[in-house]
């Protein structure tokens, strides 16, 4: 397998950003850049990464806090996702990081925005993207075939899921997003949540006391 990837929790949140490359071509994207981006800066250049886009999952300050920054130190690479619906998330930056005492934070728009059936390709590995809409309504997951790997963002949790009680959020939206978006891709299918621990699909589906369906024996 050639996919490899590297969390780096950020931020006063322990925000989850995953650099994720191949190491055949060392081509690679970044997911979620909340914040502290000297140090995302310094683990990139010490795997020997080249980050050719920035991939968000959706539009919380603390997955997308240090986005602009860390394209500009990068050369300019380009910005995608999330989903357009987030797009109401990213142009109340300013808002969001005087709140929660981060550092001002700008409005901005992606190079691109995604949707399902999209993919981010680097080197020789892709991540599919889908639409994932509940925690907030244009959350995307990626999810690498190859590997079984998935990076959700904050939909799925290791025991939890996400919260649903910001602006246009839904608790019913979010668990059918998991349990068709999500469930079949896969029991095997490790995912890297947006904060916290790693899991598999198949472990939350017997122990998740959100989502659950399964019984454990």
């Amino acid at each position: 397998m050639s996919l490899k990837y590297q969390v780096v929790p950020v931020t006063s949140f322990s925000q989850n950003c995953s650099i994720v490359w191949c190491d055949e071509t060392m081509d690679g994207v970044v997911v979620d850049p909340g914040g502290d981006v000297e140090h995302l800066l310094s683990v990139i250049k010490d795997q020997g990464v080249n980050v050719t886009r920035l991939v968000l999952t959706h539009g919380h300050l603390d997955h997308v806090g240090g986005t602009q920054s860390l394209s500009v130190l990068l050369g300019g690479v380009d910005i995608v996702g999330p989903h357009k619906d987030d797009d109401f998330w990213l142009q109340e930056l300013a808002g969001q990081s005087q709140m929660f005492g981060f550092p001002p934070t700008q409005a901005f728009e992606p190079n691109q925005w995604l949707n399902e059936g999209d993919s981010i390709d680097f080197g020789r590995e892709s991540l599919r993207v889908f639409h994932t809409p509940g925690h907030t309504p244009g959350h995307i997951i990626l999810f690498s075939e190859a590997a079984k790997l998935a990076f959700v963002g904050d939909v799925l949790f290791n025991g939890s899921i996400g919260r649903t009680d910001f602006p246009k959020g839904d608790f019913n939206t979010l668990i059918n997003s998991i349990k068709t978006k999500l469930w079949p891709l896969g029991k095997e299918v490790r995912f890297v949540p947006g904060h916290g621990p790693e899991s598999t699909f198949g472990h939350e589906r017997v122990s998740n006391p959100f989502v659950a369906d399964e019984l454990p024996y």
